[in-house]
């Protein structure tokens, strides 16, 4: 993978640049996600907070999650694009939006998760890892595997 990598919204008001690799990726089909993404479910990177620049006025929309968890969601005010979540039960990560990427091809999904909520019409790939609700950390892959 090539670190640094970049992305933004999609005006380019809101620009991030990430100096490490992604600790995991995947895709999530919870209701939050797919309200929030304008289909299916959302795709996401999760990188060390510490490791990610971000320039741009973003607005977050905080919501408590399924799991309980306060996830804040940021986009840009002015496009309304996503670009980023923060997930207080996964403290020190950022979810980088996989389709605010300037080269696509980074994002390489390792797992489902929140698949008893899927839509019928939501495909995804099968052969990934799939979990109905939000496993444990230790279930996760990681970009390691």
């Amino acid at each position: 993978m090539t670190v640094p990598f970049m992305g933004g919204c999609l005006c380019g008001s809101v620009r991030y640049e990430c100096a490490a690799e992604p600790a995991m990726s995947g895709h999530c089909q919870c209701n939050d996600c797919r309200r929030a993404s304008g289909t299916g479910h959302s795709s996401h990177l999760a990188v060390p907070e510490n490791a990610v620049s971000i320039s741009g006025k973003v607005s977050v929309y905080e919501r408590k999650a399924d799991s309980g968890n306060m996830v804040g969601r940021a986009f840009c005010p002015t496009c309304g694009s996503p670009v980023y979540s923060k997930n207080s039960g996964i403290p020190g990560h950022v979810f980088l939006r996989a389709s605010s990427l300037d080269d696509l091809e980074i994002f390489k999904p390792q797992v489902v998760v929140y698949t008893k909520l899927a839509a019928s019409w939501d495909f995804v790939d099968p052969k990934l890892p799939a979990f109905e609700t939000m496993p444990p950390a230790k279930a996760m892959p990681s970009a390691a595997s």
